[in-house]
């Protein structure tokens, strides 16, 4: 069967909710979104239209958005596609699905917008129809800005309706379809997240062997790929309350062996800065803030994690420029280079096939969602799949899964001509997927 999208029902009108709706909208389809009153509905269509920014650039696409409140689901039996957007609460969204089923018309496919919730702790039990035509569609925020979405099926969900989801999203919204596996935080939170959590306590180390704040972020930058914003930056811009809720959901669902458990509590600081509502850029500073002055300029001011006050941020210049000199650089920056990036690669090269099948929508969902230059095998490709394979072993680490493969296949690289062809977990190279 093929099936095909024109229109979108989205259950759920907050951030990702309105953000989806007006995309669907924008891309000229016909919606519907339904939220708990009408009411609620009504102000999620003042975000989608005048919100900064504002989720649709033309004005007229608002029309093409139907409103109602739950109570008006039975509506989506007109709808090829239904989305659910409500809050990250499993019991929440199963007792939504249990409604939704009944009413929905075959052929239509179903989605959730979970950014960590397992699609099978969702659909556990549900009618077998259901488990066919459903899967997570997990965009990023905001959903008009960000490319990545990574699309999840569920064991029992049927090829066409991934196809289709995947051609809606990828050709109608233009997002960078990424696809992924059914286990916890999906690829680009499972890689991104561990990075951040577990570098709070590498920086706290190389913190206590001199480096400043300033220069951990100015590492965890240019020289290895990543946004200005570093690591204390971009969890400034995300809440630590986030991330500790992010922690909270990897602990219940982790593998038991799984190198992430090491590092889901926050160091000390950083859970004192949480007790006292010290969060980021939403309460006015975390690690960093900007005070405005008398004259009406502004001044960065950064949190001392070592001293526990407020003093004026530094300028730091790292003295490595790029990846391949800087993680096996034999100094402070080096060596806290290569336990933050490098173990973040490292945790990557660990989970194909596990979080995908391949290594191009793991490069695919850190470049389009967390804006890394390169992957994480295409950073592993730049500084030398060998070079890090020997460090490991001198070490005495073990070798992950994919720095085995490539190390047991005779391979130089994980990616060849000109990025065309990729390494396979099987030891043999494929053509790249078209995007």
């Amino acid at each position: 069967m093929t099936r095909k999208i024109d229109s979108v029902a989205v259950l759920g009108g907050g951030t990702m909710g309105s953000g989806i709706a007006g995309a669907c909208a924008e891309a000229g389809c016909r919606v519907l979104l339904l939220d708990v009153s009408y009411e609620a509905a009504q102000k999620a269509l003042d975000r989608i239209v005048n919100g900064r920014p504002p989720a649709i650039d033309t004005p007229e696409a608002a029309e093409r958005i139907e409103l109602g409140s739950f109570d008006d689901l039975a509506k989506i039996a007109d709808y090829d596609w239904i989305c659910e957007a409500v809050i990250e609460h499993l019991d929440t969204k199963r007792a939504l699905f249990e409604k939704l089923e009944p009413l929905r018309r075959d052929g239509s496919v179903v989605s959730t917008n979970t950014s960590g919730i397992p699609l099978r702790s969702i659909t556990e039990g549900m009618p077998e129809r259901l488990r066919h035509d459903v899967t997570v569609t997990h965009f990023f925020n905001p959903v008009k800005v960000m490319k990545l979405m990574e699309l999840v099926p569920d064991t029992d969900t049927t090829q066409d309706a991934v196809d289709a989801l995947a051609e809606f999203c990828g050709k109608r919204l233009g997002k960078g379809v990424v696809h992924a596996k059914d286990t916890v935080n999906f690829i680009g939170n499972r890689v991104g997240c561990y990075w951040m959590l577990a570098g709070l306590h590498k920086a706290r180390a190389a913190l206590e062997q001199g480096l400043s704040m300033e220069m951990v972020d100015a590492l965890m930058g240019a020289p290895v790929g990543l946004p200005s914003t570093g690591l204390y930056g971009l969890i400034d811009l995300i809440g630590l309350d986030i991330m500790d809720f992010v922690a909270k959901n990897l602990d219940r669902n982790l593998p038991a062996d799984d190198a992430g458990r090491a590092w889901l509590e926050f160091p000390g600081a950083e859970r004192e800065m949480m007790a006292r509502g010290q969060l980021g850029r939403k309460t006015g500073g975390g690690f960093y803030k900007l005070t405005k002055q008398e004259d009406g300029s502004r001044s960065k001011e950064t949190f001392d994690l070592l001293a526990g006050e407020w003093r004026p941020a530094e300028e730091a210049t790292p003295s490595h420029g790029d990846a391949s000199s800087l993680l096996f650089a034999d100094d402070v920056e080096g060596r806290f280079a290569w336990a933050c990036m490098g173990g973040a690669l490292v945790y990557a090269a660990d989970l194909v096939p596990q979080i995908s099948d391949d290594i191009v929508n793991v490069d695919r969902a850190m470049r389009w969602g967390f804006a890394w230059k390169k992957g994480p095998f295409e950073l592993l490709d730049e500084i030398g799949p060998s070079k890090v394979i020997t460090r490991l072993e001198q070490e005495a680490h073990l070798v992950p899964h994919m720095l085995a493969v490539l190390r047991d296949a005779g391979a130089e690289s994980f990616y060849r001509k000109d990025g065309k062809e990729f390494l396979g977990t099987d030891g043999k190279y494929h053509p790249v997927p078209a995007t």
